[in-house]
């Protein structure tokens, strides 16, 4: 999450002045009148894709020689990462855990650096870890998503100079194959590349990158996701087969110019992950979401559940009538505590998905929702960032158990009737210019009837 809120601050600071200066003013046009004739929301449908999210080296634990774990190792501020909550170990009883939500995905990712440790080296252990779950994932009646690369890659490559090295992409054009044609019979969804603008600034805040490389970065992750996008294809027939992106309110335009506008004719459907709004309200405020970006700090991060119906408006009208599906979204506490604001997870996850229930109402093309995360893990450098629909105290509790989030019923309750109630109304009301998709989200306002 590191990486996201900075990107908010970078976006944040591109809003100020425009703020200062005086952009096409809100104040001058009458706000668009909201899009639904009622309040109520209609269910989402049995076909509508809920699901749980995570990342392996975010929850495996015992990591093997990568970047991130160099990354850590020369950190004098992160958190050592262990064991994680043990997904390496505990996968069957946590695969268990999310088909007891009634969710029909499970994202995951498979690990590069643990499959492949040595060059051309493949660890069948882990290989079998892998195949142990997904037929997991199929035998709960879920569908895998299957990430290829969520920011984590061999220690033998970040010694080599890692993606600044042109043979970079030929190692993860032969790595992703293999995964893709061991799991393809499972009929997964595939993430290409999770957030590649956020896995950008990571390499960059890390020393994994040159600042002056960052066109050759971006150019060469395009060049995976093509390649790798059409062997897809041609391996699994009809895959559906996206990148997420970090969606960055203000700044989503332009960092999308790196990478989504470039590979857009090879996008199954867009995926968005969205946490954070940039609003105009919050620039002095104790609960900017930049702010707390800054400090690390971003469980005081101000939240705008209805800005998710914005980033799905975005993309809606971009890319007209292409499926639209939610990698990620979820809610940060500091280690599990109450919120300062009082807002509660099952809260937020059911004021989110009475905005998804709107955005399907309003003709768009919403097939998917993943809960980010299953269980608490590691946040990229720390376990006090918390997410998890299950909290596990990492550094405190030998034992790893899952104890349940009070989010948990509400998922449960939404999967089983496809949504929130025909009657719900969000516990917090839509934030005035919220900049989500600037400035439509200022000219052309939602609002609760």
């Amino acid at each position: 999450m590191r990486a996201r809120t900075a990107l908010v601050a970078i976006a944040l600071a591109l809003t100020v002045p425009l703020i200062a200066n005086g952009s096409p003013a809100a104040a001058e046009a009458a706000p668009a009148p909201d899009s639904t004739s009622s309040g109520n929301v209609a269910p989402l449908g049995p076909d509508f894709l809920w699901g749980v999210a995570t990342a392996g080296f975010q929850s495996e634990g015992s990591s093997p020689d990568s970047n991130w774990t160099r990354y850590v190792a020369a950190s004098s501020k992160d958190d050592p990462i262990g064991t994680s909550v043990d997904f390496l170990h505990r996968y069957a009883s946590d695969i268990q855990l999310a088909a007891n939500l009634g969710v029909k995905v499970y994202r995951v990712s498979v690990e590069w650096a643990r499959v492949e440790p040595q060059p051309g080296v493949w660890d069948p252990t882990a290989l079998a870890f892998y195949d142990h779950v997904f037929a997991a994932i199929k035998a709960a009646g879920m569908r895998p998503m299957i990430t290829l690369d969520h920011w984590v890659y061999p220690g033998w490559e970040a010694a080599q100079g890692g993606w600044s090295r042109p043979g970079m992409l030929d190692d993860w054009l032969v790595n992703a194959k293999k995964v893709v044609d061991r799991y393809a019979s499972y009929n997964p969804l595939w993430i290409t590349i999770n957030e590649p603008t956020a896995y950008m600034l990571m390499e960059l805040q890390n020393s994994g990158l040159n600042p002056l490389l960052i066109p050759y970065f971006m150019g060469q992750l395009v060049k995976a996701h093509d390649a790798i996008y059409d062997y897809i294809h041609r391996v699994q027939p009809g895959a559906m087969v996206s990148s997420n992106v970090s969606y960055i309110p203000t700044a989503e335009p332009l960092l999308d110019t790196l990478f989504l506008d470039q590979v857009a004719k090879r996008l199954d459907y867009i995926g968005i992950d969205y946490y954070y709004p940039v609003a105009v309200t919050d620039v002095l405020s104790p609960t900017t979401t930049a702010l707390n970006a800054f400090i690390g700090t971003q469980w005081n991060a101000n939240l705008a559940p209805e800005g998710i119906y914005y980033a799905l408006r975005h993309y809606a009208d971009q890319f007209p009538g292409k499926p639209l599906y939610v990698v990620e979204n979820g809610m940060p506490t500091d280690n599990g505590l109450p919120r300062a604001d009082g807002y509660t997870r099952a809260a937020n996850l059911r004021d989110t998905v009475y905005w998804l229930q709107r955005a399907k109402a309003d003709g768009m093309n919403v097939i998917g929702y993943n809960y980010w995360s299953l269980t608490d893990n590691y946040e990229w450098g720390s376990y006090e960032p918390r997410f998890g629909l299950y909290t596990v105290d990492v550094l405190h509790d030998p034992t790893l158990t899952r104890k349940p989030t009070d989010a948990l019923a509400a998922y449960q309750a939404i999967t089983a009737a496809q949504g929130d109630p025909p009657s719900y109304r969000p516990t917090k009301a839509p934030q005035f210019c919220s900049l989500v998709d600037f400035l439509d989200s200022c000219l052309n306002p939602v609002k609760v009837n």
